[in-house]
Protein backbone atom coordinates (compact mmCIF):
# COMPACT_ATOMS: atom_id res chain seq x y z
CA UNK A 1 0.00 0.00 0.00
CA UNK A 2 2.81 2.42 0.88
CA UNK A 3 4.55 1.69 -2.43
CA UNK A 4 1.33 2.43 -4.33
CA UNK A 5 0.89 5.70 -2.44
CA UNK A 6 4.48 6.68 -3.28
CA UNK A 7 3.88 5.86 -6.97
CA UNK A 8 0.70 7.95 -7.03
CA UNK A 9 2.50 10.83 -5.33
CA UNK A 10 5.38 10.61 -7.82
CA UNK A 11 2.93 10.58 -10.76
CA UNK A 12 1.19 13.63 -9.29
CA UNK A 13 4.53 15.46 -9.07
CA UNK A 14 5.35 14.58 -12.68
CA UNK A 15 1.96 15.80 -13.94
CA UNK A 16 2.44 19.00 -11.95
CA UNK A 17 5.80 19.64 -13.62
CA UNK A 18 4.27 19.04 -17.07
CA UNK A 19 1.45 21.48 -16.24
CA UNK A 20 3.86 24.13 -15.01
CA UNK A 21 5.99 23.99 -18.15
CA UNK A 22 3.26 22.95 -20.56
CA UNK A 23 3.98 25.52 -23.28
CA UNK A 24 7.53 24.20 -23.65
CA UNK A 25 6.26 20.65 -24.15
CA UNK A 26 3.68 21.79 -26.71
CA UNK A 27 6.24 23.66 -28.82
CA UNK A 28 8.99 21.03 -28.52
CA UNK A 29 8.74 18.15 -30.96
CA UNK A 30 11.18 15.87 -29.10
CA UNK A 31 8.53 14.02 -27.08
CA UNK A 32 6.35 13.33 -30.14
CA UNK A 33 9.04 10.99 -31.45
CA UNK A 34 8.86 8.98 -28.22
CA UNK A 35 5.33 7.67 -28.49
CA UNK A 36 4.73 4.05 -27.54
CA UNK A 37 1.14 2.94 -28.01
CA UNK A 38 -0.91 5.07 -25.60
CA UNK A 39 2.07 6.51 -23.70
CA UNK A 40 4.62 9.26 -24.33
CA UNK A 41 8.08 9.50 -22.78
CA UNK A 42 8.73 12.99 -21.46
CA UNK A 43 12.20 14.23 -20.44
CA UNK A 44 12.13 16.10 -17.14
CA UNK A 45 14.83 17.16 -14.65
CA UNK A 46 15.64 14.38 -12.18
CA UNK A 47 13.71 14.65 -8.94
CA UNK A 48 15.90 13.88 -5.93
CA UNK A 49 14.28 13.10 -2.61
CA UNK A 50 16.27 14.80 0.23
CA UNK A 51 18.30 12.28 2.24
CA UNK A 52 21.20 12.36 4.69
CA UNK A 53 24.51 11.54 3.05
CA UNK A 54 27.61 10.75 5.08
CA UNK A 55 30.85 12.19 3.80
CA UNK A 56 34.30 10.55 4.04
CA UNK A 57 35.89 10.28 7.45
CA UNK A 58 37.85 13.49 8.11
CA UNK A 59 41.57 13.61 8.88
CA UNK A 60 42.08 13.61 12.62
CA UNK A 61 44.22 16.75 12.38
CA UNK A 62 41.25 18.73 11.19
CA UNK A 63 38.96 17.94 14.10
CA UNK A 64 40.28 20.40 16.72
CA UNK A 65 38.16 20.97 19.82
CA UNK A 66 39.65 24.29 20.89
CA UNK A 67 39.28 27.86 19.63
CA UNK A 68 41.32 27.17 16.53
CA UNK A 69 44.52 28.98 17.55
CA UNK A 70 46.66 25.86 17.85
CA UNK A 71 48.34 24.05 15.01
CA UNK A 72 46.22 20.98 15.55
CA UNK A 73 42.95 22.90 15.64
CA UNK A 74 43.22 24.90 12.45
CA UNK A 75 42.64 21.91 10.23
CA UNK A 76 43.78 23.77 7.15
CA UNK A 77 46.07 21.01 5.92
CA UNK A 78 48.37 21.21 2.93
CA UNK A 79 46.35 19.14 0.48
CA UNK A 80 45.43 22.00 -1.86
CA UNK A 81 42.64 24.56 -1.93
CA UNK A 82 40.17 22.48 -3.96
CA UNK A 83 39.56 25.40 -6.34
CA UNK A 84 40.10 23.71 -9.69
CA UNK A 85 39.02 24.75 -13.17
CA UNK A 86 36.10 22.32 -13.43
CA UNK A 87 33.45 24.74 -12.18
CA UNK A 88 31.30 24.63 -9.07
CA UNK A 89 27.80 23.98 -10.52
CA UNK A 90 26.25 20.55 -10.92
CA UNK A 91 24.77 19.67 -14.29
CA UNK A 92 21.04 19.14 -14.80
CA UNK A 93 20.30 15.43 -14.95
CA UNK A 94 17.33 14.46 -17.09
CA UNK A 95 15.15 11.40 -16.74
CA UNK A 96 12.40 10.12 -19.02
CA UNK A 97 9.03 9.34 -17.49
CA UNK A 98 5.96 7.86 -19.15
CA UNK A 99 2.68 9.72 -19.17
CA UNK A 100 -0.45 8.43 -20.85
CA UNK A 101 -2.17 10.15 -23.76
CA UNK A 102 -5.28 10.33 -21.58
CA UNK A 103 -3.37 12.31 -18.93
CA UNK A 104 -1.87 14.59 -21.58
CA UNK A 105 -5.37 15.28 -22.91
CA UNK A 106 -6.56 16.14 -19.40
CA UNK A 107 -3.70 18.60 -18.94
CA UNK A 108 -4.36 20.14 -22.37
CA UNK A 109 -8.04 20.56 -21.54
CA UNK A 110 -7.24 22.15 -18.17
CA UNK A 111 -4.64 24.58 -19.53
CA UNK A 112 -6.80 25.73 -22.46
CA UNK A 113 -10.17 25.35 -20.67
CA UNK A 114 -11.46 23.24 -23.53
CA UNK A 115 -15.14 22.20 -23.44
CA UNK A 116 -16.12 18.57 -23.67
CA UNK A 117 -16.95 17.52 -27.23
CA UNK A 118 -20.57 16.62 -27.94
CA UNK A 119 -20.34 13.93 -30.65
CA UNK A 120 -22.85 13.73 -33.47
CA UNK A 121 -23.65 10.82 -35.75
CA UNK A 122 -24.45 7.38 -34.34
CA UNK A 123 -24.80 8.58 -30.76
CA UNK A 124 -28.13 6.75 -30.43
CA UNK A 125 -26.46 3.37 -31.04
CA UNK A 126 -25.61 1.99 -27.61
CA UNK A 127 -22.79 -0.47 -26.94
CA UNK A 128 -23.13 -2.79 -23.94
CA UNK A 129 -20.18 -3.33 -21.62
CA UNK A 130 -19.84 -5.45 -18.46
CA UNK A 131 -18.57 -3.58 -15.42
CA UNK A 132 -17.68 -5.15 -12.07
CA UNK A 133 -19.27 -2.65 -9.74
CA UNK A 134 -19.63 -4.29 -6.33
CA UNK A 135 -20.01 -7.35 -4.12
CA UNK A 136 -22.97 -9.77 -4.02
CA UNK A 137 -23.78 -12.84 -1.86
CA UNK A 138 -24.38 -15.03 -4.91
CA UNK A 139 -22.60 -15.55 -8.18
CA UNK A 140 -20.48 -17.95 -10.25
CA UNK A 141 -17.49 -19.55 -8.53
CA UNK A 142 -15.11 -17.89 -10.97
CA UNK A 143 -16.08 -14.50 -9.51
CA UNK A 144 -15.79 -15.42 -5.84
CA UNK A 145 -13.79 -12.84 -3.82
CA UNK A 146 -11.69 -14.87 -1.38
CA UNK A 147 -10.51 -11.95 0.73
CA UNK A 148 -14.02 -10.63 1.30
CA UNK A 149 -15.25 -14.19 1.94
CA UNK A 150 -12.58 -14.71 4.61
CA UNK A 151 -13.44 -11.39 6.26
CA UNK A 152 -17.11 -12.34 6.37
CA UNK A 153 -16.27 -15.71 7.96
CA UNK A 154 -13.90 -14.07 10.47
CA UNK A 155 -16.61 -11.61 11.47
CA UNK A 156 -19.01 -14.51 12.03
CA UNK A 157 -16.47 -16.37 14.19
CA UNK A 158 -15.76 -13.29 16.35
CA UNK A 159 -19.41 -12.32 16.80
CA UNK A 160 -20.34 -15.88 17.81
CA UNK A 161 -17.44 -16.13 20.28
CA UNK A 162 -15.88 -19.16 18.58
CA UNK A 163 -12.71 -17.44 17.36
CA UNK A 164 -9.58 -18.85 19.07
CA UNK A 165 -6.45 -16.67 18.64
CA UNK A 166 -4.28 -19.65 19.61
CA UNK A 167 -5.83 -21.76 16.85
CA UNK A 168 -6.92 -19.18 14.21
CA UNK A 169 -8.51 -21.59 11.76
CA UNK A 170 -11.33 -19.95 9.77
CA UNK A 171 -13.57 -22.18 7.67
CA UNK A 172 -16.05 -20.20 5.50
CA UNK A 173 -19.51 -21.63 5.02
CA UNK A 174 -21.92 -20.96 2.18
CA UNK A 175 -23.44 -17.81 3.69
CA UNK A 176 -19.97 -16.24 4.01
CA UNK A 177 -19.30 -16.39 0.26
CA UNK A 178 -18.88 -13.05 -1.52
CA UNK A 179 -18.83 -12.55 -5.31
CA UNK A 180 -18.00 -9.77 -7.72
CA UNK A 181 -21.22 -8.39 -9.11
CA UNK A 182 -21.53 -7.53 -12.80
CA UNK A 183 -23.47 -4.55 -14.05
CA UNK A 184 -24.18 -4.00 -17.73
CA UNK A 185 -23.56 -0.41 -18.80
CA UNK A 186 -24.56 1.20 -22.08
CA UNK A 187 -22.42 3.85 -23.71
CA UNK A 188 -22.95 5.78 -26.95
CA UNK A 189 -21.04 4.26 -29.85
CA UNK A 190 -19.37 7.10 -31.74
CA UNK A 191 -16.73 7.13 -34.45
CA UNK A 192 -14.56 9.96 -35.71
CA UNK A 193 -12.10 10.67 -38.49
CA UNK A 194 -9.54 13.47 -38.74
CA UNK A 195 -8.43 14.39 -42.26
CA UNK A 196 -5.31 16.55 -42.37
CA UNK A 197 -4.54 18.50 -45.55
CA UNK A 198 -1.29 20.42 -45.96
CA UNK A 199 0.18 22.65 -48.63
CA UNK A 200 3.66 21.29 -49.38
CA UNK A 201 4.65 23.77 -52.06
CA UNK A 202 8.04 25.44 -51.84
CA UNK A 203 6.80 28.27 -49.62
CA UNK A 204 5.97 25.80 -46.80
CA UNK A 205 9.38 25.17 -45.24
CA UNK A 206 10.54 22.81 -42.50
CA UNK A 207 9.56 25.19 -39.69
CA UNK A 208 6.03 25.59 -41.06
CA UNK A 209 5.61 21.82 -41.35
CA UNK A 210 6.96 21.31 -37.83
CA UNK A 211 4.28 23.68 -36.51
CA UNK A 212 1.65 21.60 -38.33
CA UNK A 213 3.16 18.39 -36.92
CA UNK A 214 2.98 19.71 -33.35
CA UNK A 215 -0.58 20.97 -33.73
CA UNK A 216 -1.81 17.72 -35.26
CA UNK A 217 -0.29 15.71 -32.38
CA UNK A 218 -2.20 17.73 -29.76
CA UNK A 219 -5.39 17.81 -31.81
CA UNK A 220 -5.27 14.01 -32.08
CA UNK A 221 -4.54 13.71 -28.35
CA UNK A 222 -7.66 15.71 -27.48
CA UNK A 223 -9.95 13.98 -29.97
CA UNK A 224 -8.81 10.51 -28.83
CA UNK A 225 -10.02 11.40 -25.35
CA UNK A 226 -13.56 11.68 -26.74
CA UNK A 227 -13.49 9.05 -29.48
CA UNK A 228 -11.98 5.66 -28.69
CA UNK A 229 -11.95 4.72 -32.37
CA UNK A 230 -10.25 7.59 -34.23
CA UNK A 231 -9.25 7.31 -37.89
CA UNK A 232 -6.58 9.64 -39.25
CA UNK A 233 -6.00 10.39 -42.95
CA UNK A 234 -3.37 12.62 -44.57
CA UNK A 235 -3.44 14.63 -47.81
CA UNK A 236 -0.62 16.71 -49.27
CA UNK A 237 -0.99 19.12 -52.15
CA UNK A 238 0.70 21.69 -54.31
CA UNK A 239 -0.97 22.04 -57.72
CA UNK A 240 -2.31 18.49 -57.30
CA UNK A 241 -3.24 16.41 -54.25
CA UNK A 242 -2.58 12.85 -53.08
CA UNK A 243 -3.18 10.79 -49.96
CA UNK A 244 -0.05 9.70 -48.05
CA UNK A 245 0.95 8.12 -44.75
CA UNK A 246 1.83 10.19 -41.69
CA UNK A 247 5.60 10.04 -42.16
CA UNK A 248 5.37 11.22 -45.78
CA UNK A 249 2.92 13.95 -44.77
CA UNK A 250 5.49 15.73 -42.61
CA UNK A 251 8.59 15.11 -44.73
CA UNK A 252 7.48 15.87 -48.29
CA UNK A 253 8.65 19.08 -49.96
CA UNK A 254 7.47 20.13 -53.39
CA UNK A 255 7.76 23.19 -55.57
CA UNK A 256 5.54 24.93 -58.06
CA UNK A 257 2.08 26.39 -57.81
CA UNK A 258 -0.71 25.76 -55.33
CA UNK A 259 -4.27 24.70 -56.13
CA UNK A 260 -6.06 24.33 -52.79
CA UNK A 261 -9.17 22.94 -54.49
CA UNK A 262 -7.22 19.79 -55.42
CA UNK A 263 -6.96 18.88 -51.70
CA UNK A 264 -10.60 19.76 -51.02
CA UNK A 265 -11.79 17.57 -53.91
CA UNK A 266 -9.75 14.59 -52.68
CA UNK A 267 -10.98 15.12 -49.12
CA UNK A 268 -14.56 15.19 -50.39
CA UNK A 269 -13.98 11.93 -52.25
CA UNK A 270 -12.55 10.21 -49.14
CA UNK A 271 -15.52 11.30 -47.01
CA UNK A 272 -18.09 10.21 -49.59
CA UNK A 273 -16.46 6.80 -50.05
CA UNK A 274 -15.52 5.90 -46.46
CA UNK A 275 -17.22 8.14 -43.89
CA UNK A 276 -20.97 8.64 -44.06
CA UNK A 277 -21.78 11.85 -42.19
CA UNK A 278 -24.77 10.17 -40.54
CA UNK A 279 -22.43 7.73 -38.77
CA UNK A 280 -19.10 9.53 -38.45
CA UNK A 281 -17.86 12.64 -36.69
CA UNK A 282 -15.69 14.29 -39.35
CA UNK A 283 -12.90 16.80 -38.68
CA UNK A 284 -11.06 18.17 -41.75
CA UNK A 285 -8.01 20.36 -41.02
CA UNK A 286 -6.23 22.31 -43.73
CA UNK A 287 -2.85 24.04 -43.23
CA UNK A 288 -1.32 26.41 -45.76
CA UNK A 289 0.50 29.73 -46.02
CA UNK A 290 -2.57 31.08 -47.85
CA UNK A 291 -0.97 31.59 -51.23
CA UNK A 292 -3.47 30.06 -53.71
CA UNK A 293 -2.81 29.99 -57.45
CA UNK A 294 -5.80 32.04 -58.58
CA UNK A 295 -8.97 33.76 -57.50
CA UNK A 296 -10.92 31.30 -59.62
CA UNK A 297 -9.58 28.35 -57.62
CA UNK A 298 -10.38 30.16 -54.38
CA UNK A 299 -13.98 30.62 -55.54
CA UNK A 300 -14.15 26.86 -56.22
CA UNK A 301 -12.91 26.19 -52.67
CA UNK A 302 -15.57 28.50 -51.22
CA UNK A 303 -18.25 26.63 -53.17
CA UNK A 304 -17.01 23.25 -51.90
CA UNK A 305 -17.08 24.55 -48.35
CA UNK A 306 -20.61 25.94 -48.66
CA UNK A 307 -22.20 23.06 -50.53
CA UNK A 308 -20.41 20.01 -49.14
CA UNK A 309 -18.11 20.43 -46.16
CA UNK A 310 -19.97 22.72 -43.79
CA UNK A 311 -23.29 20.80 -44.02
CA UNK A 312 -21.60 17.41 -43.49
CA UNK A 313 -18.71 17.77 -41.03
CA UNK A 314 -18.54 18.63 -37.32
CA UNK A 315 -16.34 21.62 -38.03
CA UNK A 316 -13.93 22.55 -40.83
CA UNK A 317 -10.65 24.05 -39.58
CA UNK A 318 -8.18 26.14 -41.55
CA UNK A 319 -4.81 27.09 -40.07
CA UNK A 320 -2.68 29.62 -41.90
CA UNK A 321 1.01 29.18 -41.07
CA UNK A 322 2.95 32.36 -41.62
CA UNK A 323 5.63 32.19 -44.29
CA UNK A 324 7.71 35.01 -45.73
CA UNK A 325 6.96 33.62 -49.19
CA UNK A 326 3.17 33.33 -48.87
CA UNK A 327 0.65 36.10 -49.50
CA UNK A 328 -1.81 34.96 -46.82
CA UNK A 329 -4.75 35.94 -49.05
CA UNK A 330 -6.73 32.72 -48.59
CA UNK A 331 -7.44 33.45 -44.92
CA UNK A 332 -8.74 36.91 -45.82
CA UNK A 333 -11.06 35.42 -48.44
CA UNK A 334 -12.46 32.92 -45.92
CA UNK A 335 -12.96 35.62 -43.28
CA UNK A 336 -14.86 37.76 -45.77
CA UNK A 337 -17.05 34.93 -47.07
CA UNK A 338 -17.86 33.15 -43.78
CA UNK A 339 -18.21 35.92 -41.23
CA UNK A 340 -19.51 34.53 -37.91
CA UNK A 341 -20.14 31.03 -39.30
CA UNK A 342 -19.21 28.73 -36.39
CA UNK A 343 -19.05 25.70 -38.69
CA UNK A 344 -15.71 27.05 -39.95
CA UNK A 345 -12.75 27.67 -37.61
CA UNK A 346 -9.95 29.95 -38.75
CA UNK A 347 -6.60 30.37 -37.05
CA UNK A 348 -3.53 32.40 -37.91
CA UNK A 349 -0.33 30.72 -36.70
CA UNK A 350 2.53 33.18 -36.77
CA UNK A 351 5.10 30.92 -35.07
CA UNK A 352 5.63 28.22 -32.48
CA UNK A 353 4.65 30.49 -29.62
CA UNK A 354 1.18 30.77 -31.18
CA UNK A 355 0.53 27.01 -31.27
CA UNK A 356 -1.36 26.90 -27.95
CA UNK A 357 -3.64 29.73 -29.01
CA UNK A 358 -4.29 28.04 -32.34
CA UNK A 359 -5.22 24.75 -30.64
CA UNK A 360 -7.66 26.74 -28.50
CA UNK A 361 -9.12 28.25 -31.68
CA UNK A 362 -9.63 24.82 -33.22
CA UNK A 363 -10.92 22.87 -30.21
CA UNK A 364 -12.57 25.56 -28.13
CA UNK A 365 -16.04 25.15 -29.66
CA UNK A 366 -16.60 21.65 -28.32
CA UNK A 367 -18.02 20.39 -31.61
Amino acid sequence: MAIREDQNRFKSIIKGKVRDDFKRYVTNGEMIGKREDEFVKIPIPRIDIPTFRYGPKQNEQGVGQGDGDGEQGQGSGQQGSGKGEAGDQSGEHMIEVEISMEELAEILGEKLELPKIQPKGSKNILAEKNKYSGIAPVGPEGLRKFKQTYKKALTRYISSGTYNPNDPVIVPIRRDYQYRSVKKTQTPHTKAVVIYMMDVSGSMGDEQKEIVRLESFWINTWLKKHYKGLDTRFIIHDASAKEVDEDTFFKTSESGGTLISSAYKLCQQIIQEDYASSEWNIYPFHFSDGDNWSGEDTRLCLTLLKEFFLPNVNVFSYGQVESKYGSGQFLKDLQKEFTNDDRLTLSQIEGRDKILGSIKDFLGKGK
